[in-house]
C-alpha cells in the first residue's frame, strides 16, 4: 500500500452521522488523525465520543459520510476491516487474560506455530523474542515477559495492552481512557508510552476526560458536543479553561483562532 504524505491523513472522516431509532448520536461529524500526532477526542458525557471511535474501529457502520484511509476511500463494516487496514482499538476494559503471562497475552489469537503445520507446537522462543523486543522498543517496564498479568501493576497492564495493538503492522492506535483508575506514577508511564507511539510514527488517537493528560501529550484536539463536530484545534491554541468552554457551549468553537475547517464530502453516495 502506498504510503502517505505527510499533508495525506492516516485516517479521515467526513460528514459522518449514526442513528440508533430515534436518537441523532452523530451528525455532520468530521475527524483525522496523522501519522506522528496525538490527536485528542474530548467532550462532554452523550457528545458522541464513544460512537466515532465504534464507527472507526467496525463495531458501527456510519449511516451517512465517507471514511478515508491513507487517501483512499474506505467501507469499514466490521473490526476485521479495521484491523486489516492497521487500526488497532485498545478499550477500557483491556481485554487482557489474568491467568496467562505476558507473552501469552500479546499473542492471543495469533499464536506462532513451530515447523509442522497447524498441529505444530507453539513457537514459544520465537514469540518470546519477539515481545521483549517490542517492549524494549516501547520502554516498557516490567519484572518479566513470563509474569502472569495478574501480577502487574495497572499501569503496566495499559502498557501490555498497548504493546499488543502495536505488534503487527498497525498504523493508528485508539485509545480509550487509558489513564482512568491510575495512579500518578502509572499516569505518566501510560503518557510516556504514548508518546513513543508518536515518535515512532503511529497516529495515536486520545479519548479521555483528563484535560490535563489531554494537554500533556496532545498535539491536536477534536471537540464534539451533542453529536456534533464543534472544532479541531492545535493543542498549543488552548488553554484548559477556553477547552471547557467550548465543549460545554459557552463559547462558540469559531472563536478560537486557527481551527481547522472540515474539508467537503466529495463522495458521490454515503455508505
Amino acid at each position: 500500500m502506498q504510503e502517505p504524505s505527510a499533508a495525506t491523513p492516516l485516517l479521515e472522516m467526513q460528514g459522518i452521522s449514526k442513528r440508533f431509532g430515534a436518537v441523532q448520536a452523530l451528525q455532520d461529524v468530521h475527524f483525522q488523525v496523522l501519522a506522528g500526532e496525538v490527536m485528542a477526542l474530548v467532550g462532554d458525557n452523550g457528545a458522541g465520543k464513544s460512537t466515532l471511535i465504534k464507527a472507526i474501529a467496525g463495531i458501527y457502520q456510519p449511516d451517512a459520510g465517507v471514511t478515508r484511509w491513507m487517501g483512499r476511500e474506505v467501507t469499514v463494516r466490521t473490526p476485521n476491516d479495521a484491523a486489516a487496514l492497521g487500526i488497532a482499538t485498545v478499550y477500557q476494559d483491556l481485554a487482557l487474560c489474568d491467568n496467562l503471562d505476558v507473552v501469552a497475552n500479546l499473542y492471543l489469537g495469533r499464536e506462532l506455530a513451530s515447523p509442522g503445520g497447524p498441529l505444530g507446537l507453539l513457537d514459544e522462543v520465537a514469540m518470546e523474542k519477539r515481545a521483549i523486543e517490542v517492549l524494549r522498543k516501547l520502554s516498557v517496564k516490567i519484572p518479566s515477559v513470563r509474569i502472569p498479568i495478574a501480577s502487574l501493576s495497572g499501569g503496566q497492564r495499559q502498557s501490555v495492552a498497548v504493546a499488543r495493538s502495536v505488534m503487527g503492522d498497525n498504523k493508528v492506535v485508539l485509545l480509550d481512557e487509558p489513564t482512568a483508575a491510575l495512579g500518578v506514577a502509572q499516569t505518566r508511564e501510560v503518557l510516556g508510552l504514548i508518546k513513543r507511539l508518536r515518535e515512532q510514527g503511529l497516529g495515536v488517537v486520545l479519548i479521555s476526560h483528563n484535560l490535563s493528560d489531554v494537554f500533556e501529550v496532545a498535539d491536536r484536539i477534536t471537540v464534539l458536543r451533542l453529536g456534533r463536530w464543534v472544532g479541531t484545534y492545535e493543542a498549543k491554541d488552548l488553554g484548559r479553561e477556553k477547552l471547557v468552554a467550548i465543549m460545554t457551549g459557552a463559547i462558540s468553537g469559531d472563536a478560537v483562532p486557527g481551527a481547522t475547517p472540515p474539508a467537503p464530502v466529495t463522495a458521490e453516495h454515503s455508505p
